[in-house]
């Protein structure tokens, strides 16, 4: 749900009579200067002149004219009635001119004055609330939003400007009530369906998809939900592709432009390019490190696209310096992206973000690689028709699923998920030292809570309703979802006392923390997959459902990878199981501990070395059958060539 800015008002071409004499006065004086001697003359004329056609001279003014423009609207101001009936509006497009200029102040100050003369004149408080956001003032925006008096037609765009700062702002609860209401007045709206129904998810406000909202029925929600939350709705891929496919119509284009050969480059080394706005401390970043670090640099020539805020961690340090070439993308248009990604000739480009925020996939849709795929960021299908390769391992999207996929799966290594041997982990705490019970099974999920849905916890209350001495622990992830999830567990039985929450911790220490608990209960459909490495990286036995999409199956690769089997199930009433005999006989989950000790993270997920050769290997193959189709093509082209001169 992007950030939204009403245009100046437009009107249709006006004679050209007085606009002759504003184009050569805007000419004159493009930097808004004039001699004082000219001032009356012009003042007299602009006071006999409409203000259609100064709106006319404005839009044909050009962009080395605006500062002339915006200092035009304000002439003219002064020479009316302070009646006359387009007051309002002028002071308008002249706001609109010192925003573009960067002129926030003179710019707030002409859209306050608009609203004086028409309270009721909505595009003014849109825009004077967006510039108070800009400027760092959340609360006079919204200040701005909500005492705007607005037409019903137009109410829900001051709405959905209201809940999208309030998301921003971590103010959930108001954001979703204020979402709610745009879409009882206008249920036809998919950004804010995603929106809304996200929010609900992370506050884990049960039943999420309500029937409560005249014209927006469940199957509905379900469908417009957006990317994100589809994944922790449903493990039937189809419905994962319907909702992608959706959002990826509705955000993006087609440009009508392929700049990257079909055939490819024949390059010494293989250009591999990354794009993702996530190179700063994020998930993604802890995982690829050193992927990027060990690629074979004779066989391949490694550049970075980054569009990440620079959040001045080492980890964004180490990242960019493990690229041969670095290209700050953020403030590049899409366009602009894509045209620096083909001067470079990559010939894989890799897409680490997907359809996550700050996702940049209108990129790839401009072609700027002759192979692009996407990888980790988003773990579901993204039928981007410019996709050739979602990458992934045969478990988490079988043969027998594959087909449901779009882009084409690319089975890239025996375990898709890169790693990193070298991640901090700091002091071990004692269970006390961070709240923690001493003498009680403990049961652990460190996953967002967006990710547990009503089946799961009630899957979990059940667990918890069966074994004795023991309780669950999860993250403090926010106010409204930890109420929740605890008015939730009385109603199903449970002591509210057995959830016990933490606070969030720097990532070096949070690692260290996990091997306090007993067992990892991971979240379905959409498991953890970070989370879930580093639970075992640190020893912490897991239990994981699998489903059929490729969310569901994360963490039962890894599991498999790590030869520890009894942790993936495939029904609820299996996990339910399982979970309370690991908790009700210690021996068989001391088993199950010991088997995960002694190297065993290393020698398999954690085996960096060997997954950078699988997946090296892959991409040579990729790139190989690439050329060999273009010389075959080549070669066709040749014999069809003489076929016809022999004629």
């Amino acid at each position: 749900m992007a950030n939204q800015s009403a245009p100046p008002i437009s009107v249709a071409p006006l004679p050209a009579d007085d606009l002759a004499w504003l184009s050569m006065l805007l000419a004159a004086h493009p930097t808004a200067e004039m001699p004082e001697d000219m001032r009356p003359a012009i003042h007299d004329r602009l006071a006999r002149i409409p203000f259609q056609t100064i709106i006319q001279a404005a839009e044909t003014a050009g962009e080395t004219r605006r500062p002339a423009v915006a200092q035009l609207y304000r002439w003219w101001i002064a020479t009316v009635d302070p009646r006359a009936a387009h007051l309002f509006a002028a002071w308008f497009n002249a706001g609109v001119e010192m925003a573009r200029l960067g002129h926030q102040a003179e710019a707030i100050l002409a859209y306050r004055n608009s609203l004086v003369l028409r309270p009721d004149f909505h595009a003014a408080a849109l825009n004077l609330g967006t510039l108070l956001e800009q400027i760092g003032q959340p609360e006079a925006a919204l200040a701005a939003w909500n005492g705007a008096l607005q037409p019903e037609t137009v109410r829900t765009k001051l709405l959905n400007q209201q809940g999208r700062l309030l998301e921003t702002m971590g103010r959930l609860d108001e954001a979703e009530k204020i979402l709610r209401r745009s879409l009882a007045a206008d249920p036809s709206q998919p950004d804010v369906i995603q929106h809304w129904v996200h929010l609900r998810q992370q506050m884990c406000d049960w039943p999420l998809l309500r029937e409560d909202i005249p014209g927006l029925p469940p199957a509905r929600m379900r469908r417009e939900c957006g990317p994100l939350a589809i994944l922790a709705l449903t493990d039937r891929v189809a419905e994962q592709c319907e909702a992608t496919g959706a959002w990826i119509t509705q955000h993006t284009t087609a440009p009508g432009i392929r700049l990257a050969p079909a055939g490819g480059y024949r390059h010494a080394r293989i250009r591999i390019g990354y794009l993702s706005s996530d190179f700063c401390r994020h998930a993604m970043s802890y995982l690829v490190a050193e992927l990027f670090e060990r690629h074979d640099r004779t066989r391949f020539e490694v550049y970075g696209y980054c569009a990440s805020r620079d959040d001045g961690s080492d980890l964004r340090a180490r990242v960019l310096g493990a690229f041969d070439h670095v290209r700050l993308v953020r403030d590049l248009s899409d366009e602009q992206a894509a045209r620096r990604i083909r001067e470079d000739e990559i010939d894989i480009l890799v897409d680490l973000n997907g359809l996550t925020a700050g996702s940049r996939i209108q990129v790839l849709r401009y072609r700027p690689a002759p192979v692009q795929a996407t990888y980790l960021g988003f773990i579901g299908p993204v039928p981007l028709p410019e996709l050739d390769y979602v990458f992934c391992d045969a478990h988490v999207v079988p043969k027998d699923v594959a087909r449901l996929y779009h882009p084409r799966p690319l089975y890239i290594a025996h375990n898709y998920q890169a790693n990193d041997n070298r991640r901090v982990i700091g002091r071990v705490p004692t269970r006390a030292e961070i709240g923690l019970p001493e003498n009680r099974f403990l049961f652990c999920c460190a996953a967002r809570h967006y990710k547990i849905t009503e089946e799961m916890f009630g899957a979990w209350m059940e667990i918890l309703r069966r074994t004795g001495n023991t309780v669950l622990w999860l993250i403090d992830d926010n106010v409204w979802s930890r109420a929740n999830l605890l008015a939730h567990a009385a109603r199903l039985g449970v002591d509210p006392a057995r959830l016990v929450f933490t606070g969030r911790a720097d990532p070096a220490e949070y690692i260290a923390r996990l091997t306090l608990a007993d067992l990892f209960l991971d979240t379905f459909p959409y498991n953890t997959g970070t989370v879930a490495s580093d639970a075992l990286r640190m020893g912490v036995p897991m239990l994981t459902r699998s489903g059929e999409s490729f969310a569901s199956r994360m963490a039962g690769r890894l599991l498999l990878d790590i030869g520890a089997a009894e942790g993936v199930v495939e029904s609820r009433d299996a996990y339910v199981e399982t979970a309370v005999a690991f908790a009700n006989e210690p021996r068989r989950l001391a088993a199950y501990r010991s088997r995960l000790g002694g190297g065993a993270w290393a020698a398999s997920i954690g085996n960096v070395a060997r997954f950078t050769i699988e997946y090296e290997s892959t991409l040579i193959s990729v790139i190989s059958s690439i050329s060999e189709n273009a010389e075959t093509k080549f070669d066709n082209a040749s014999e069809m060539k003489s076929l016809d001169a022999s004629g």
